[in-house]
């Protein structure tokens, strides 16, 4: 037996690696002991990374810990140790890990035997309680989430960093925090306590923040609710997307070259950096652009939203047609966005896919401030909305056709179930454009499409916190009309503007915290209680969503989901399937705020994500040379947006 240990509140823990028999045969005493006693073991691993489906990903070690005492079993020196983790993983009744999904999903693939249907139901999540706690980050004034933090507030401030720890032992060898994992050595005595640490911090976290969970009277249903919809977006994770290998390296040649042409055009208006804010800020300063935002340190401010506003597009990339478009600004901003397009995602897809050309998105069920969900390696979540190029890389399984069900403006009608507002109530019972009625109420009625455009932007601006000066940034508009607007906006919706302001005066005296109508706490920062709606809009939305999610898994609908984006489910389903697949999708998300509807939007497309996205003109004109090579996929995609 090696023995090492971890230092908790002043006392060395024991860590244990087993290495003969006799010491193999000591661990199956100490698991069977836990579980006839029925007490809850901490699992964790130590892998090469976080690609969980990339053909180099293994697990190096799987570690079991109990607030007393850590088991580190080396699974990467041979398959007998791996059966020894599967069979504790199946004789042990109770489980908490720390982010459970990585874990359970890693194990899952590469521990035999396991799976995440077993381990799941038996598996209480740290994070999860300790979001609901306090959905802060660190830096964001909150306790933080991840195990460091919450253990350092928890169980013991002088707890060493196990990640930090081992980093400064990865630079000894010549590696970074993200390149080091795969290359320590398996025996290295650090890196074999902090493994141990690891699980038996997580060990002595769950109580405490289970406890703290029912100190703060937090809606007792949520946990268990948090745990299915992690659940179910595991299963999702683990199912995977296909892509079309060929198509996304060309995309990836194609964004390359789409880079350097816009940084080039950048060059022609003296820009030869477009990651300079000197060159940039000097550049459209000296072609007359007016830039009133500045930096921390008093530079000014040539940031995306700034761009965009000089570009005349919207955060979508649509047009405002509020003014001329700066044609430097645009340059710049399509430069960058095909160089994030590439890295983010054709190379992301490319480096990340399974050896069935799958790509694994990671799908955080609980991540932000709000609770609304977050996807990454790729961050499917950050595509614009009306674009279909990266999202056509995304194929349907063979013999399948992609279908997007989402809700019909689920936010203006959260917005109106959560205020009461009496005319926006009538609007949407009546099928109205709640956008055309705003733009109405501030410009009348011969409205331009461009003023409806901004129009939308003063009521979601108003709605989540905005006033007049941040509304006038991203539209164009003066100060002035900006603020005609916002005044226009009020008036009609009296309720809602009430709302809103007794909401956040109601904030300030609960010392900024909201329950929202799931019982979830929500915390602000002290100068920010003007963002208190927005944080109710966006957590009920994001609950609604989820709970659509638990329905469509209810009713065996899951095997079709590939992803969920946004208010969106991305699925598939066999071309005679497909359409009533959507429809029962959309029956499942269906409910009622409060008497308002939340309705869907079921869409069936054809072999690609992309072709959801595709205008019928677009489908035959758009990437010629894909679409001679597969007429195939060119008739479907055709056919699906007749």
């Amino acid at each position: 037996m090696i023995n090492h240990s971890f230092p908790v509140l002043g006392q060395p823990i024991p860590v244990r690696v087993p290495q003969t028999v006799e010491d193999f045969q000591e661990f199956q005493r100490y698991v069977l002991d836990r579980a006839n006693a029925g007490e809850r073991v901490a699992y964790d691993t130590e892998t090469t990374g976080l690609d969980t489906y990339s053909s180099g990903f293994r697990i190096r070690t799987a570690q079991f810990g109990t607030p007393n005492e850590a088991w580190v079993l080396q699974v990467e020196k041979g398959s007998d140790l791996q059966r020894l983790a599967s069979w504790a993983l199946r004789t042990l009744p109770a489980l908490s890990m720390q982010n459970r999904n990585f874990d359970m999903l890693a194990s899952d693939r590469h521990i035999p035997g396991i799976t995440l249907e077993e381990l799941a139901p038996k598996t209480l999540d740290t994070y999860i309680y300790s979001h609901l706690a306090d959905p802060r980050r660190r830096d964001q004034g909150g306790v933080g989430n991840g195990l460091k933090d919450a253990s350092a507030h928890y169980v013991d401030p002088s707890a060493p960093d196990t990640q930090g720890g081992l980093i400064e032992e990865f630079h000894k060898i010549g590696y970074t925090k993200d390149t080091g994992w795969p290359h320590i050595d398996i025996d290295n005595p650090l890196y074999l306590s902090y493994a141990g640490g690891d699980v038996i911090l997580t060990s002595r976290l769950l109580p405490k923040v289970e406890a703290r969970v029912r100190e703060l009277g937090i809606n007792p249903a949520l946990p268990a609710f948090e745990h299915a919809v992690g659940f179910v977006c595991a299963l999702i994770e683990r199912r995977g997307m296909r892509i079309d290998r060929t198509y996304t390296a060309q995309l990836s040649s194609d964004l390359r070259e789409e880079a350097t042409h816009w940084a080039a055009e950048a060059a022609r208006y003296g820009v030869a950096n477009i990651n300079s804010t000197r060159q940039v800020s000097e550049a459209l300063l000296g072609m007359g652009e007016k830039i009133p935002e500045r930096t921390a340190g008093g530079a000014v401010q040539v940031n995306s939203t700034v761009l965009k506003r000089l570009a005349d597009v919207d955060k979508d990339w649509e047009p405002i047609e509020s003014r001329t478009p700066n044609p430097l600004a645009m340059a710049i901003l399509r430069s960058k966005r095909a160089s994030k397009w590439r890295t983010s995602y054709a190379e992301a897809m490319l480096r990340t896919a399974d050896e069935n050309d799958r790509v694994h998105p990671k799908i955080g069920a609980l991540a932000a401030r709000t609770a609304r969900m977050s996807i990454s390696d790729p961050p499917f979540q950050q595509l614009p909305s009306g674009k279909w190029e990266v999202r056509h890389a995304v194929r349907a399984d063979d013999g399948c056709r992609m279908i997007s069900v989402d809700y019909s403006s689920v936010e203006p009608r959260v917005m109106a179930a959560l205020s009461g507002d009496e005319r926006m109530t009538a609007a949407i019972l009546r099928g109205d454009d709640l956008h055309n009625l705003t733009a109405a109420s501030v410009y009348g009625p011969g409205f331009t499409p461009g003023q409806r455009k901004v129009a939308k932007v003063v009521q979601l601006g108003v709605a989540y916190g905005g006033g007049a000066k941040t509304i006038a940034a991203q539209t164009g508009l003066t100060l002035a009309a900006a603020q005609s607007a916002v005044k226009g906006y009020k008036r009609t919706y009296p309720q809602l503007a009430r709302y809103i302001r007794d909401l956040q005066r109601q904030v300030v005296r609960d010392g900024y915290t909201l329950r929202t109508p799931s019982g979830r706490r929500l915390v602000f920062d002290r100068d920010a209680a003007y963002a208190s709606f927005n944080g109710e809009i966006q957590s009920t939305a994001r609950d609604i969503f989820a709970q659509g999610l638990l329905e469509i898994h209810a009713r065996g609908l899951t095997p079709h989901v590939l992803l969920p984006v946004h208010d969106e489910i991305i699925a598939d389903a066999t071309d005679n399937e497909a359409e009533e697949v959507g429809r029962e999708i959309g029956e499942a998300m269906t409910m009622t705020l409060r008497g308002i509807p939340l309705g869907t939007d079921p869409d069936v497309g054809g072999a690609s994500w992309g072709s959801l996205y595709m205008k019928k003109a677009e489908v035959m004109t758009a990437n010629d040379e894909w679409y001679a090579a597969h007429p195939d996929e060119a008739r479907k995609a055709e056919e699906a947006r007749k």
